[in-house]
C-alpha cells in the first residue's frame, strides 16, 4: 500500500512474479477494496490472495508511532504474517525505520546477533558485490561489523553458490594503522574469524570487484550507495547531453545505441532492487520507495530466493562456528581502546 506509488506498482509486480514462478503465492496485504480493483479478474487466481489492512504506514512516520499506534497497517499484518508461518517472507517498499523496527520487534533477531543489517547487491566491474549494512545502524562496534561480516558472507554464498566469498571491510586507506579504532578492531577480529577476509576495502574498491561482500557502518554504506546513485545519474545525463549536442553527435548516438543498451541493462538499480533485512529470524526484504513495477518483482524475486535458501537459518548456524572461532582466539586480539564514535 505504500512506498511512492503504491498499488499501481505493487500489483502489477505481483501478478508479473506468479506468471514467471509457478511454486510462488502471494498474499497482498492492504485494503481489500482497492486490491481487488487493482487486481481486477485475476482476483481468482489460486495462487493468490487478499489480506485487509485497515491502516497504512505512511512514508514520513516517525517508526516509534508507527510500532505502537499502527497495529492493523498493513505493514505490521503482514510481518504477522511472517512470525505465525503463513507467510515465508514480507516485502515491502515502505518507510525504511518503521519496517525495521517493526520488524525486530515482531520477528526478533537472531541468537547472537545484536542488530540487524540492511543489505543490497550493487554492481561492479567483476559482477556485483554484496554491501552491509545500508542505513539501519549508526555507530556500531567492532564486534557488530564482525557480525554484518559473516551475515554478508552467508548471503553471499549461498545466492552466488560462492563457497568461501572475499570479505573487505570498507575504510579510508588499506593501511592497517588508518580509520577509527572501531574498524581497525573489527579487522583484527576478522583476520582470526574463520571467513575468506581480504582486508580493507577503499570506496573505489566496491565497484572493482576486488571483494564479494563489503562491511561499513550504517551511515558509511548509506553514503556510498547514494552517491553510487548520484554518479550513475550524472554519467547518464552527461551521455545524453553529449549525444544530443548536434546532428553528427545523434548519428554516433544512433552507432552506439546497441553498446549504451547492452551497459544500460547492465548498470540498471532496478536489477538489483530488494534489500535484505539480515539478522532477524525470519526472511524481511525492503524494496526502494521509489521502485517501478520492474524493481518491485526483482524484490519479490530476491524474496523466494532468500527462502529457497533458507538465509537465517543458515546465518544462525554460520554465526556459531564463527563466535567459537573468535573466542578461541580472543586472547590475541587487544581490545579497543575507547567506545565507538
Amino acid at each position: 500500500m505504500s512506498g511512492d506509488h503504491g498499488l499501481s506498482v505493487t500489483v502489477p509486480a505481483a501478478l508479473k512474479a506468479l506468471e514467471t514462478w509457478q511454486d510462488l503465492e502471494l498474499l497482498l496485504v492492504g485494503d481489500e477494496q482497492a486490491l481487488r480493483q487493482a487486481v481486477g479478474e485475476q482476483t481468482s487466481h489460486p495462487r493468490l490472495a487478499i489480506v485487509h489492512a485497515d491502516e497504512v504506514v505512511e512514508m514520513d512516520d516517525l517508526p516509534s508511532r508507527a510500532l505502537r499506534q499502527k497495529r492493523k497497517s498493513s505493514m505490521r499484518i503482514a510481518l504477522n504474517l511472517v512470525k505465525s508461518g503463513e507467510a515465508d517472507a514480507c516485502v515491502s517498499a515502505g518507510n525504511t525505520g518503521a519496517l525495521m523496527a517493526m520488524s525486530k520487534f515482531v520477528l526478533k533477531t537472531l541468537p547472537g546477533i545484536e542488530r540487524p543489517a540492511i543489505c543490497t547487491a550493487m554492481p561492479t566491474q567483476q559482477g556485483h558485490v554484496h554491501m552491509l549494512d545500508l542505513g539501519a545502524n549508526v555507530g556500531v562496534d567492532g564486534e557488530n561489523l564482525v557480525q554484518f561480516a559473516l551475515m554478508g558472507a552467508v548471503l553471499a554464498s549461498e545466492l552466488d553458490d560462492n563457497p568461501a566469498p572475499r570479505v573487505g571491510l570498507l575504510n579510508i586507506g588499506e593501511e592497517e594503522i588508518k580509520g577509527p579504532e572501531r574498524i581497525r578492531y573489527a579487522h583484527r577480529l576478522l583476520v582470526r574469524a574463520p571467513l575468506n577476509y581480504t582486508g580493507y576495502v577503499e570506496g573505489d574498491g566496491i565497484f572493482k570487484g576486488e571483494v564479494d561482500v563489503v562491511v561499513c557502518d550504517g551511515f558509511d554504506g548509506n553514503i556510498a550507495l547514494k552517491a553510487s546513485e548520484g554518479v550513475a545519474k550524472m554519467i547518464s545525463f552527461h551521455l545524453k547531453k553529449a549525444f544530443n549536442r548536434n546532428l553528427f553527435t545523434r548519428l554516433a548516438g544512433l552507432v552506439a545505441l546497441p553498446v549504451l543498451r547492452q551497459l544500460r541493462r547492465t548498470m540498471d538499480p532496478r536489477r538489483y532492487n530488494g534489500a535484505s533485512l539480515l539478522g532477524l529470524r525470519r526472511i524481511v526484504i525492503k524494496s526502494h520507495g521509489g521502485a517501478d513495477t520492474f524493481a518491485f518483482y526483482h524484490a519479490i524475486g530476491q524474496a523466494r530466493r532468500e527462502v529457497e535458501k533458507n538465509i537465517p537459518e543458515r546465518i544462525s548456524q554460520r554465526l556459531g562456528e564463527l563466535m567459537d572461532a573468535i573466542e578461541q582466539n580472543q586472547e590475541c586480539v587487544d581490545e579497543p581502546e575507547h567506545a565507538a564514535v
